[in-house]
C-alpha cells in the first residue's frame, strides 16, 4: 500500500528521477539507508524503489500503528514499528534482521527523527544514530547508500507552510532526484561502520543534489 500510494501522488506533486551506481537492481536481503529530511521524503524513496522493482519493509515510527486502517495495513505488509525512546525500540532491529534473513529489502533511517530547521535547502545527513550499523554488523547484510534532493520544496517548515507548500506542489512541480550509490559492507565497530555509513549516504546525497536541474544550471 505505501509503495502503491508513493508511485501514485509523488508524480503529482514533482518531478521524479532516478540514478543508481550500478545497473543491478536492489540485491534481496539488503538494508536501504536514505538521508531524512522532509516528511515527503518517505514516498520519494518508496517511489525511487519501485521504479527499480523493489517493495522493501520499511522501519517507521510506531504512531503511524495508531491510525485506523492504516496501522493494520502496515502490519499486513510487514513493516516494523519503532518505539523510539522506550525499552522496545531495539525489537525493531530483531524483526528488521528476520525480514533481511527472508529476503526482504528492509529501509531504515539512520538519521532517526527530522532535522529541526525550517528552511527549504536541501542540506547535508546529520548525525547517523547506532541502529543502522547494528544491524548491518549483526547480519551482514550490504548497505545500500541512498541520497535524495528537493522534499523540502514539497513539505518544510512550520505546520501551516507545510500544508501550503502540499496544496501548491501540484502547480510547481519541484525537481526532485533519488541517487543510489554501490552497495557497502559495514566492518569495524559500531563506532567505524556508523562513520562508513554516514560517509556512503553523504555521498549519495551529494550526487543527488548535483542531478537537481536548478544545480546544473547554477554551475554553468
Amino acid at each position: 500500500m505505501l509503495s502503491a500510494f508513493a508511485r501514485t501522488v509523488v508524480p503529482l506533486l514533482g518531478r521524479l528521477t532516478v540514478t543508481t551506481a550500478t545497473s543491478l537492481a536492489v540485491a534481496p536481503g539488503s538494508i536501504v539507508a536514505p538521508n531524512h529530511t522532509s516528511l515527503a521524503d518517505p514516498a520519494l524513496v518508496l517511489a525511487a524503489l519501485h521504479r527499480l522493482g523493489t517493495e522493501p519493509v520499511v522501519l517507521a515510527t510506531a504512531g503511524l500503528w495508531k491510525v485506523p486502517v492504516l496501522g493494520g495495513r502496515l502490519s499486513r505488509e510487514g513493516h516494523i514499528p519503532v518505539h523510539r525512546g522506550s525499552r522496545s525500540a531495539a525489537a525493531a532491529l530483531d524483526l528488521a534482521a528476520e525480514a533481511l534473513a527472508a529476503g526482504r529489502v528492509v529501509v531504515l533511517y539512520p538519521e532517526g527523527g527530522l532535522p529541526r530547521r525550517r528552511d527549504p535547502a536541501d542540506r547535508e545527513p546529520g548525525v547517523f544514530r547506532t541502529g543502522l550499523a547494528r544491524l548491518a554488523l549483526a547480519t551482514g547484510a550490504p548497505v545500500v547508500p541512498l541520497g535524495h534532493a528537493g522534499a523540502r520544496r514539497i513539505v518544510s517548515g512550520p505546520r501551516i507552510k507545510q500544508l501550503t507548500g502540499i496544496a501548491t506542489a501540484p502547480l510547481r512541480r519541484p525537481d526532485l532526484h533519488v541517487h543510489l550509490g554501490e552497495p557497502v559492507r559495514l566492518t569495524g565497530d559500531t563506532a567505524e561502520a556508523t562513520a562508513h555509513a554516514r560517509a556512503a549516504v553523504h555521498d549519495a546525497w551529494r550526487q543527488a543534489v548535483s542531478r537537481l536541474p536548478s544545480a546544473r544550471r547554477t554551475s554553468v
